[in-house]
């Protein structure tokens, strides 16, 4: 199908859309950091601080697990965490910072829907059809990382890292900013991982990455996501296999989502005869 005739726009033209765009998205960020800010008991005790907390669902079910099996190993942060802030302006700061990441955590939606609003134009009718869905599954799957990072690998690296002593004369008091920055970069870290089919989406659509290369290059995928799974988890193995046994389940959906993309292209090829 032929691209129906437009105006042509000038270089100054597509920088004065994208900033429009970019003022909406940053627009939404704001709004929804306002409201975590004033709504600091619910972000900090019932989220934030939940993954330290004996009674968080995860440990819970944890600590039922290892009643069952009769491993006690697999009973998790019982013992409550003490956190402490040494800076005077330690807790006003942290505060802004985490509003500021729940601000982009809540509003990615409609963050990538104005990144969307913005290419659409540039794409021809077939294209946009074959496109629809894509923030419903890119926000779904953004979703799903940061839930993963959230209930799986946030209480596996609490339990780690808060218990984890090089001498039973020093004591584990951890400092609240250290504790929310580990939280919070793992959650954005699986939520933005967790990414990758549509990246291969994108990358395959252009003509940049075939299905043959990601084959290819399937043991190497291996290897990062086990760099990965060792940068965002702590350095035991039972956390690095929980997160890397996701990634290789995602890369292995792009090469299927190329494979489509390959085989669509074929079928819409015309006729040489």
């Amino acid at each position: 199908m032929s691209k129906e005739p437009v105006k042509e726009m000038s270089f100054l033209d597509h920088l004065e859309v994208l900033r429009w765009h970019l003022v909406r998205a940053f627009g939404s960020v704001f709004i929804f950091a306002i409201l975590a800010f004033i709504f600091k008991g619910f972000v900090f005790d019932t989220v934030i601080l939940a993954p330290s907390n004996p009674d968080f669902f995860t440990n819970r079910l944890l600590c039922e697990l290892a009643n069952i099996l009769n491993m006690p190993l697999l009973c998790i942060n019982q013992a409550q965490l003490s956190f402490q802030n040494i800076n005077m302006s330690g807790q006003f700061t942290t505060h802004i910072w985490v509003s500021f990441v729940v601000g982009i955590v809540v509003g990615f939606p409609y963050i990538f829907w104005e990144f969307w609003r913005f290419v659409r134009p540039a794409l021809y009718q077939n294209e946009i059809n074959n496109s629809r869905g894509a923030i419903f599954f890119a926000s779904t799957l953004f979703t799903i990382g940061i839930l993963f990072a959230y209930y799986i690998i946030c209480p596996l690296s609490v339990h780690f890292l808060g218990t984890y002593q090089v001498s039973e004369s020093v004591e584990n008091i951890v400092n609240l900013g250290s504790y929310i920055s580990t939280i919070t970069s793992i959650v954005l870290a699986g939520g933005i991982i967790f990414e990758l089919p549509i990246f291969i989406y994108f990358l395959a659509k252009v003509g940049l990455v075939t299905s043959d290369f990601l084959i290819k290059y399937r043991k190497h995928s291996i290897v990062i996501a086990l760099l990965l799974a060792a940068i965002i988890t702590p350095p035991d193995v039972i956390s690095q296999i929980l997160v890397c046994f996701p990634l290789i389940i995602l890369y292995e959906s792009g090469i299927v989502i190329a494979k489509r993309l390959e085989k669509k292209r074929q079928t819409n090829l015309p006729d040489k005869n």
